[in-house]
């Protein structure tokens, strides 16, 4: 799975568990819902228990539910859980330093890069699975 998608996943899991409130969902249904292999849920399942947005309860009634209401959890929480620092391609960046502009590009860069960074965590840290949640029931049918 790719960066990109790791969040964007965990987001759909997290409304997921929204949507089926109450009971402990087993990560099989949730890979259904995704429609990707249950190991690739499973993964994301354990960064997201590990940072405390989810519980897992074991045994045969097991599965995963929120592990705090929709509204406390922002979307930089699920962020933060699931994706790596960002290196904007800077990781193999290496510029000629003899060159005017090599010499001074790559801190320009990463100032930009910090900047918009941040603009995106201040997004997202205003916005809560409930938010996101609140957009999906006028049009998600079906029981639950």
């Amino acid at each position: 799975m790719t960066g990109n998608s790791r969040f964007a996943v965990s987001v759909h899991i997290l409304s997921y568990l929204v949507y089926k409130q109450g009971a402990a969902v087993p990560s099989s249904e949730i890979a259904a819902s995704v429609d990707t292999n249950p190991v690739v849920i499973r993964r994301l399942l354990s960064a997201l228990v590990k940072a405390r947005l989810v519980n897992a309860q074991k045994g045969a009634s097991g599965g995963f539910s929120l592990a705090s209401a929709p509204a406390n959890i922002s979307l930089l929480d699920i962020y933060r859980a699931v994706e790596p620092k960002p290196s904007y391609g800077m990781r193999n960046f290496a510029p000629n330093q003899k060159c005017p502009v090599g010499a001074k590009i790559e801190a320009i860069l990463q100032g930009l890069f910090f900047k918009a960074q941040s603009a995106m965590e201040t997004e997202l840290g205003g916005m809560t699975i409930a938010d996101v949640v609140a957009q999906l029931r006028p049009i998600c049918s079906g029981k639950r």
